[in-house]
């Protein structure tokens, strides 16, 4: 097979800080290591993997300067991490006042949150078990 695995999802930020602090604080990501690159932005990562890069306008590919930040985001439709301890999620999320959405796959064991990012994005997580 030509792919092995998804590297990172990167997400074109209206405000770099207040996106950078939803992955972090509240679904529990965290900062690391980013290169020296011209423009600014983060490196989210879960475990030792930067999963999610964090950029301004600036910082965009070229053929997506223009596009209008938070807004409609075409086929980019959501991005799904893995966790543990739902409920403690949960408690996270209230007491931030961060609006969320539930849902249950009975079939698998699946209990999964969803809520949008400061950008419009749909960040879903799933536990399992």
């Amino acid at each position: 097979m030509a792919l092995d695995a998804l590297e990172h999802v990167t997400i074109n930020c209206a405000n770099l800080a207040a996106t950078r602090d939803i992955y972090c604080d509240v679904l529990g990501l965290h900062e690391g290591f980013r290169p020296q690159l011209s423009f600014d932005g983060y490196w989210i990562y879960c475990g030792n993997i930067a999963v999610v890069h964090l950029l301004g306008q600036d910082g965009a590919a070229p053929e997506n300067r223009a596009a209008e930040q938070g807004g409609p985001t075409g086929s980019f439709d959501h991005v799904a991490f893995s966790g543990r301890d739902a409920p403690a999620m949960i408690a996270r999320l209230k007491a931030r006042n961060i609006p969320y959405r539930e849902n249950r796959v009975a079939d698998i064991g699946l209990h999964q949150l969803f809520v949008r990012d400061p950008n419009g994005v749909v960040v879903e997580m799933n536990f399992r078990g």
